[in-house]
């Protein structure tokens, strides 16, 4: 595998920016750290060729778009979205899955700068936030969707998820349900959620139960067997909130395998609205983000970055809404 700008400025010790100044014959850099980067370039045999060339300011109407998992129905929903938006402003996306994971992250961002692409659309977590800093130092447009991180200013489309996990909580308890476990995933968006599920029981001057918070360790893997935890329990709940739909059916897989019945014996409500909550039985309850909504702006904001470097930052909340189907159930008053 050819060495990267990326690797030059890790064995350097110093920024992107620092290298392309380098390379460029620009801006002040002082002599020793201007030979440091050349011997670097030396001992990796590295050609910046490549790099020269997307330093050269020309357009290539095409977008990045990095995303975590397309096994999770709401990322290809959202995808779809962007890539629709795009082509309505003749652009074209080339899309990535990281895995949330730092070096497919940092892979693809390289590979995607040696192509001279003309920003960033990031609905991957984006693990190791100095990716992020270096692609500003640069210069290169981002806009964030279904995430956003204050400290780094960057602009973004997201929606309320403290208020969808509250609604979410809210739902179950006027139901009747006071047992409510969550079934949840290390990342911002799982965060905030749980966070709304905390204040709704706190509201109704119920005490939170750690235990019956459960995060998953990934989206697609043996989530079945997580969830099958609440149920093994001496005293299982009578409700679960997943924190997206995949997670959702992952429950629901498993509340088969012991014969339990939703919604019956067990409400459960998902999160995303998407294909899935419609066609699995019985439908899913679940908390709708207006997906086609967020890919077109996040488009339009990136776009706009682009085009007119627009240097007004935007944070753009959009409002879930809580869809229900027959996944939810009044708790019999003697349960």
């Amino acid at each position: 595998m050819k060495p990267t700008i990326y690797d030059v400025a890790r064995e350097a010790g110093v920024s992107i920016a620092t290298v392309s100044k380098v390379i460029n014959k620009a801006g002040r850099i002082s002599d020793k750290t201007r030979q440091r980067v050349y011997k670097i370039m030396d001992d990796l045999n590295y050609q910046p060729s490549v790099v020269a060339s997307a330093l050269t300011g020309k357009r290539t109407n095409t977008l990045g778009l990095l995303i975590p998992d397309l096994a999770n129905p709401f990322f290809a929903e959202i995808a779809r979205s962007i890539e629709d938006r795009a082509q309505e402003l003749g652009y074209s996306v080339v899309m990535c899955s990281t895995d949330n994971n730092t070096n497919k992250e940092r892979k693809y961002i390289t590979l995607l700068r040696q192509k001279s692409i003309d920003g960033f659309i990031m609905a991957s977590g984006v693990q190791e936030e100095k990716i992020l800093k270096e692609l500003i130092e640069e210069k290169v447009p981002i806009a964030l969707v279904s995430q956003e991180i204050p400290s780094l200013g960057i602009d973004s489309v997201t929606v309320d998820d403290f208020l969808g996990g509250y609604e979410v909580t809210q739902h179950l308890l006027k139901l009747g349900h006071k047992q409510i476990a969550v079934l949840a995933q290390d990342e911002r968006s799982s965060r905030e959620r749980v966070r709304g599920y905390r204040q709704a029981l706190t509201d109704s001057e119920l005490t939170v139960d750690e235990s019956l918070i459960l995060v998953a360790d990934s989206i697609t893997k043996n989530n079945d067997v997580r969830a099958g935890q609440l149920f093994d329990r001496e005293e299982r709940p009578t409700a679960i909130f997943a924190c997206n739909d995949v997670l959702a059916i992952s429950a629901l897989q498993a509340a088969r395998e012991r014969g339990i019945t939703i919604p019956n014996e067990l409400s459960l409500v998902g999160f995303d609205n998407t294909i899935m909550a419609r066609i699995v039985d019985p439908p899913l309850t679940s908390v709708a983000q207006p997906i086609h909504d967020m890919g077109r702006r996040v488009v339009d904001i990136l776009v706009s970055k682009v085009e007119d470097g627009n240097a007004m930052k935007q944070r753009i909340v959009l409002m879930p809404e809580l869809i229900i189907r027959g996944s939810t159930y009044q708790l019999n008053e003697e349960e």
